[in-house]
């Protein structure tokens, strides 16, 4: 599946066209994004590719273990190694959707703006879930 950034200047592609997602509701994934939440899905190191532009990110990191790389043209955010882990967190809003994309999980839901009212479905979590199990949920039964 083909993903690219804003201004079309970065793009890169992840092995395989059906994918599980997750939405981030904590404020530092709303300030990030500027919405009620993140949808992202994670992805093996050897399932991505850069195809271009991969000069232009800009990093950014706060001090605890979050961290936004971004197009430095249009200032979107773009995919990330993830922490120490073999992979790269991929925003959901770069991916050509070809109607396989599926949310299964929702991220800190206690934290969530008081004017997120969408209901969510699929796993929810309060807070950041044990990591390695996340994963293996949003690889599950992957086609």
């Amino acid at each position: 599946m083909h993903g690219q950034c804003l201004c079309g200047q970065v793009e890169f592609e992840i092995d395989g066209s059906r994918f599980k997602l997750y939405q981030c509701h904590c404020s530092l994934c709303r300030r990030q994004g500027g919405s009620m939440s993140n949808a992202a899905t994670i992805v093996a190191n050897n399932h991505f590719h850069w195809l271009g532009g991969a000069e232009l990110i800009s990093s950014w990191k706060n001090e605890g273990r979050f961290r936004s790389d971004f197009c430095s043209t249009c200032g979107c955010p773009v995919p990330n190694p993830l922490r120490n882990m073999p992979y790269f967190w991929i925003p959901a809003g770069l991916l050509e959707d070809s109607g396989k994309l599926e949310v299964v999980a929702h991220l800190c839901v206690a934290s969530k703006a008081s004017w997120d009212s969408v209901p969510l479905q699929g796993a929810l979590y309060d807070e950041l879930p044990n990591l390695s199990e996340f994963i293996s949920l949003l690889h599950a039964d992957n086609a």
